[in-house]
């Protein structure tokens, strides 16, 4: 192989790294202390849904919810190849491997205000937590 070749190859190779390391421009999960300004939380029939994103860690990574009510978490994927894709949530015994894209519905039931949900994911690098009050 010539030399141009190879410098071809290897630059395109450095480029598909950047590119799977650095994560979608776009996105805010690399926000350390992101906080919700309820965008993420909805009530349908009843019922509290707490939408988290994941991949590169989770957004947002604090939320506040209303306590006393039934409440859901949706972990949102999208093309999810990081540890953030296996979650643990201790206080509830969950412990699963979310899709690489699409969305999982988690059942919280009826949380007590001041008893915090915290997730983490499987190599403890990332987490959230859903504040009750």
């Amino acid at each position: 192989m010539n030399k141009t070749v190879s410098i071809i190859i290897t630059l395109g190779l450095l480029v598909a790294l950047f590119i799977i390391f650095s994560g979608n421009s776009t996105s805010t999960n690399n926000d350390v202390n992101q906080v919700d300004s309820g965008q993420n939380i909805e009530m349908k029939n009843g019922i509290q849904y707490i939408t988290i994103k994941t991949g590169g860690g989770y957004s947002p990574n604090i939320s506040s919810a209303k306590a006393g009510i039934p409440t859901k978490l949706i972990m949102k994927t999208s093309g999810s190849f990081d540890c953030s894709s296996a979650l643990v949530i201790r206080s509830i015994n969950y412990q699963q491997m979310l899709p690489q894209t699409g969305e999982t519905e988690i059942d919280l039931g009826i949380s007590k205000a001041g008893a915090p949900i915290q997730g983490i994911c499987g190599m403890g690098m990332y987490n959230f937590v859903v504040n009750f009050n």
